[in-house]
């Protein structure tokens, strides 16, 4: 059994895999003899993820490694697990239900409960089904210990003691109903908002880019409506969001595009478009792929109401200077260790169950 000194090593040495590889693969550092094998292992699976899904290009899953990156490092595992009694686990088996909407989208539930000492019982979405068995394979030879902390479950999930599970809403009534007599986290739809004031720097409103266009807009904290005051000149918003015109190249999002605009024409409905990306007065928070929705607002104070009343729809919001719990420009895609989806705390729960 390991004991936290060295698990916490072994994610640091996992962060910094990451960003080895990163380099090598965007050309960017020459391949390091001693990883050869696991480059070239690492080079084989990204070409498999983009093969089983379409979504997960190459240039997304090195954005998610470099995110990881960034985190995994000694110092800001041992800051953000400070914070808790870490001795006061009871090993238990955890059931990770993953979702599969971006790559590597289960990783900080897998982090959380190997971590504190438990076991993840891994049950794989059939739409990111490659990733994370690799990143697994690799910790485990570097810290031989995590073997027995790891492993991933093809058919009926047994002998559990908890569960965290990820989908939509439709797929939460049925993790309810077989995983609700357990200890649980059960996640369902949820969405990213931006408020915009009309006094955005063209820096911010590119960077709102990022928010909306990282991962084509499929994850929970992808921005896919925004805010805005009446006559709001959205012109503001398509120049600065012109750098980004690349993501209708990639022919899933283009034939998402092309579907949903013409879905549009033939519903009569008024949307604004630029050639990848279109504008539609909706009041849902989900809008489809290559569409981001927009609503009118008054008063800010009422505004902050109402996102107060839907809290349980929205992951986060993207705002400057409007709310306190808000999120700078850009930044969406980039949580920190003690961001939880949600905001229930992952490892809380496991160490409390």
């Amino acid at each position: 059994m390991s004991d936290l000194t060295q698990r916490i090593k072994a994610f640091a040495k996992l962060g910094d895999f990451f960003s080895e590889y990163s380099k090598y693969a965007k050309k960017k550092s020459h391949m390091d003899e001693n990883q050869l094998g696991w480059f070239k292992k690492f080079d084989e699976t990204l070409s498999l993820a983009k093969h089983h899904n379409g979504w997960f290009t190459p240039e997304n899953i090195l954005y998610s490694f470099d995110r990881w990156a960034e985190l995994l490092s000694q110092n800001q595992l041992q800051d953000w697990l400070s914070t808790y009694e870490m001795d006061k686990n009871t090993r238990k088996k955890v059931a990770l239900i993953m979702a599969g909407n971006i790559p590597l989208v289960g990783f900080h539930d897998f982090l959380c409960t190997v971590i504190s000492g438990n076991t993840a019982l891994i049950k794989l979405s059939s739409n990111d089904k490659v990733l994370l068995p690799l990143v697994a394979e690799y910790i485990t030879e570097i810290e031989p210990c995590l073997t027995d902390q790891i492993s991933f479950v093809e058919g009926k999930m047994e002998g559990y003691d908890a569960v965290i599970a990820t989908g939509s809403d439709n797929t939460s009534r049925y993790f309810e109903h077989y995983f609700g007599k357990k200890p649980n986290i059960i996640r369902k739809n949820r969405n990213s908002a931006a408020i915009l004031t009309g006094k955005e720097t063209k820096e911010q409103l590119s960077a709102l880019g990022e928010d909306i266009f990282r991962y084509y807009g499929l994850g929970c904290r992808s921005v896919s409506k925004i805010y805005v005051p009446k006559d709001y000149n959205f012109d503001l918003l398509f120049n600065a969001l012109y750098p980004f015109k690349y993501v209708i190249e990639q022919h899933k999002y283009a034939n998402n595009y092309d579907y949903n605009k013409a879905v549009y024409l033939m519903s009569l409905y008024k949307v604004l478009e630029n050639g990848f990306l279109m504008l539609k007065e909706d009041k849902s928070y989900a809008s489809p792929i290559a569409t981001l929705f927009y609503e009118y607002y008054d008063s800010l104070d009422n505004l902050k109401n109402r996102l107060t009343h839907d809290a349980d729809l929205l992951q986060c919001i993207v705002a400057n200077g409007v709310l306190a719990n808000e999120v700078p420009f850009g930044t969406t895609q980039k949580p920190s260790l003690g961001d939880y989806a949600d905001n229930v705390d992952t490892v809380d729960f496991l160490l409390k169950t």
